[in-house]
Parts: C-alpha cells; structure tokens; sequence
C-alpha cells in the first residue's frame, strides 16, 4: 500500500483527540505491529573490511523478510548511518569501546525489501558522523519511504497506512535526541503526538549494556559512567501519557516484556540485524521479533515472539532451538512476577483470561 508521512518537530500543536474506543468506526478489528532491535548491517569506516561479503546486505535479513512483512507496521531502531560522504567520524580515545557505523547508502534498499515502515534514529551512533551525515541519513530514509523519528529536529513521525495513523516518537541518552530523565517532559510529548494518531508507539535507548544487565532493575541505570535512564519509571510514564506500544533497546540483550494498562512494553528488543563490530556471542546474538496484535483503540490482544540469532559475523537466522523464547519466560517471570501474562513454549504472549488486574488498569 501507499505510505505517507508527515514530520512533525519539536513544537507539537495541541488539537482535539480522536475518540479512542473500541467500536471505533475503522474497518480493523485487529491491528498488526512487529518490532526489531539494533540493525547495522555492516559499516565501510573505518575500513571495508567490515562490510558483508560482496558488500551484500540481502543475505543479512533473506531468512526474515517474509517475517517483517507480515504487519501493518515494521518498526526497528537503526544503530548506524547512512552518511555517504557527508559529515566527519567522531573522534575515538579507546576503540575498544567507542564504534563509528556508516551503512553504504544503498543498503536502505535492504530495509525497503524487509517491509520496514518506521526506524528509530534516536541513539548513541546516529551523530557517529556528525549533523551533516545525520541529514545525509535522514534524506537516505525519507527519499525511501521509510519514516524516521528520534532527533531534536524530528523527534516524532506518523505514518499513514490504509487509513490508520501510526505515530512514532523516540528518546535516547544521547546528543541530539530527547533524553529518558525528563519524565514531565516525556509525557508532554507524548500526549501531544496522542492527540495527532490512532496507534502511538514510543521507543527508547536506554538501559546499560551486556550479559550482566539483562534484568529491568526498576531504577536509575549506569554504563560506562553515563547515566541510561530508568526505563521502567519511562515505559511506565509514557503509556501513562498515551503510549500503545514501547519498545525499547540499547543494552544489546533481550529484555523482558510487561503489560500495563493493557499495554504493551517491552524493554530490550537486542541486536536484531548486526554485521561485526558487535559482541554476539550468548545472550547478545539472540533476540526476538515481536509480533504485537491490538485493537483500534490500542489495546493489547496477543503476541508472538519469533526467535532469531545472529551466527558467525552477524545477519539474521530463524532459530529453531528458540532460544530468546525461554529467555523472556525466564526474565519476565523474575522481573515482572506480579504481572499476569503467559509465555508458552511456541513464543505466544497472552493475558490469562481469568484475571482481573489488566482490565482494572486500563485507561480507556
């Protein structure tokens, strides 16, 4: 179908929202999202080297794109550049710990053939080239009919598919975007995208990094001297403000999933869609697709969890020994134990149907 998008800056108009209610008039009983982490599908600085073989990223995602298209709306957080020859690499003291991504431009067609309607550019390697390869990214993005969101400039996006409008705002930790600490802030913008869409998704960065924090600690996080948010105070305050959907990333690790208020969270996608220079082995080269159905009125119905690996150097497998399944039952069950919410053995997420709890916090 036809996408359009608008994008919408720093200064949200305030207008009248559409009534939200589940007999809404639209023609959709069930909406489809599906979610994805990290994706940087090799990068050309600082040297060749690190580009796939062939300098093809097709076989990165050929496993899932049927996947990926198979939603109303494919979301993932783009962890790298489309700078072209724009823009001057960020200065590195340890290149041990400090990375610089740029994707060849042409690799956006990988994108465009996995069906993804919408990426965040809001975290830690969006300025890897600096203002003029950010807008070199951005003009790589919308000249593909991809929508964007997740800087000062374009903090938030809505996409237009069959009727529906889809808003997307993201936040980071980082320069250039809107940050996690300012939860007042957060709300405000959030609430004022509500009023403009049907569907809200919001996505964050944040959380520390690696095997050791793949637990949601309810508190302010830390990682490598920098201050990463407390995303389940953030989760929290933005479906508070009007959120459908928040999908978070940025620790590299898959993190558990919650429902509140009848929303969906989930706080770590991991690294989805990474070609070297990532750290892959465990639980950092697993991950899931998420598959999230909902009302027109955004409210949560069911969930699917695909899992996928990364073997040998990066690029994306279906894994059929579904390791990320047993992860999420393991970390949603220790991290969210008051949360009714079933995962089975086959990656499906429902709510039970003899509890009450959910429908006591829902807000519509």
């Amino acid at each position: 179908m036809i996408k359009t998008f608008s994008f919408l800056f720093c200064v949200f108009i305030q207008i009248p929202a559409p009534a939200r209610t589940d007999s809404s008039a639209m023609s959709f009983d069930t909406l489809t999202v599906i979610g994805v982490g990290d994706i940087m599908m090799g990068t050309d600085y600082p040297s060749a080297i690190y580009l796939p073989p062939g300098n093809d990223c097709k076989p990165l995602l050929h496993d899932v794109n049927t996947v990926l298209r198979d939603a109303d709306i494919t979301f993932g957080n783009l962890e790298g550049t489309f700078a072209g020859d724009k823009g001057n690499p960020k200065k590195c003291k340890d290149t041990t710990k400090c990375f610089v991504f740029r994707m060849p431009d042409h690799y956006v067609h990988c994108l465009v053939e996995g069906g993804f309607d919408m990426v965040s550019i809001a975290n830690n390697h969006a300025n890897d080239f600096g203002a003029y390869g950010k807008q070199q990214t951005e003009w790589v993005l919308e000249s593909h009919g991809i929508a964007y969101a997740g800087s000062y400039t374009s903090p938030a996006v809505i996409v237009v598919k069959d009727g529906i409008r889809y808003g997307l705002i993201a936040f980071a930790p980082n320069l250039g975007c809107y940050g996690l600490d300012d939860l007042d802030a957060a709300a405000w913008m959030v609430d004022s995208l509500r009023q403009r869409c049907d569907i809200l998704i919001v996505s964050f960065h944040g959380g520390a990094e690696g095997a050791d924090h793949q637990h949601v600690t309810r508190r302010n996080e830390m990682y490598l001297g920098a201050g990463r948010g407390n995303v389940y105070a953030f989760a929290h305050r933005v479906v508070d403000s009007g959120a459908d959907i928040v999908f978070g990333h940025g620790p590299h690790v898959t993190r558990a999933v919650e429902i509140y208020k009848d929303r969906f969270i989930i706080y770590s996608l991991g690294n989805f869609c990474t070609y070297r220079r990532f750290n892959l082995r465990g639980p950092n080269g697993i991950a899931p697709i998420i598959k999230v159905q909902l009302t027109p009125a955004g409210r949560f119905l069911k969930g699917e969890i695909i899992p996928v690996n990364q073997p040998g150097s990066g690029g994306v497998s279906l894994d059929p020994r579904k390791r990320v399944i047993s992860k999420l039952q393991e970390l949603t069950r220790t991290d969210f134990p008051e949360v009714p919410l079933d995962i089975d053995n086959n990656g499906i997420i429902t709510i039970p149907k003899d509890t009450t709890t959910i429908v006591q916090g829902s807000y519509y």
